[in-house]
């Protein structure tokens, strides 16, 4: 079933984030070349926006907001002005909704502590430019283990609340009562 692993790949959705066109262009076709949905986006800012992460005291726009968007993994350069990638990294590990996605940084400098500072951040991975395909086909193994962890996180919360009010004990409790065993 080789078409149904193209299929599993085009649903992974990658949001990228650049300010410089080029190389946005370049990430995103080498994402597009392997099969992935992409959104690019040339800001940390219009990536905060893209995920609803602008408006944190208003928990009701940015939630009906999170509901509609479903981010697989976000690479960003991380040299960017007014947020830089790495703000945008911490932005995201400090949200409730977003921290289990994993963040790639890419930089066309070589800088040790900068890569050090953003993979103890938690960053997956930190991408030297120009990206390559051998890059890219690195990013699989992280948009698999995300997409498990925000389906657990998922899971745990749409049961959770649901055993606790449906306890069969519960409801046994307060129907069987002394009145109903003497009919």
């Amino acid at each position: 079933m080789g078409g149904g692993v193209a299929t599993e790949t085009h649903e992974f959705h990658v949001l990228a984030v650049d300010d410089s066109i080029i190389d946005r262009k370049l990430i995103e076709r080498l994402l597009k070349t392997s099969s992935y949905q992409v959104t690019a986006v040339d800001s940390g800012m219009k990536a905060l926006e893209f995920l609803g992460l602008l408006d944190d005291d208003e928990n009701t726009n940015s939630n009906s907001h999170h509901h509609k968007v479903e981010v697989n993994l976000i690479i960003t350069d991380y040299c960017m002005p007014a947020i830089t990638g790495y703000d945008l990294l911490r932005k995201i590990k400090e949200s409730r909704l977003f921290k289990d996605i994993p963040v790639v940084i890419m930089s066309s400098e070589n800088v040790p502590s900068r890569i050090n500072s953003c993979m103890e951040q938690g960053a997956e991975e930190f991408f030297l430019k120009p990206v390559q395909q051998s890059d890219v086909n690195k990013l699989r193994p992280h948009l698999m283990r995300g997409r498990k962890s925000s389906q657990n996180h998922a899971h745990n919360h749409k049961r959770k609340p649901v055993e606790e009010c449906l306890s069969p004990d519960r409801t046994r409790t307060r129907y069987n009562n002394h009145h109903d065993l003497e009919l």
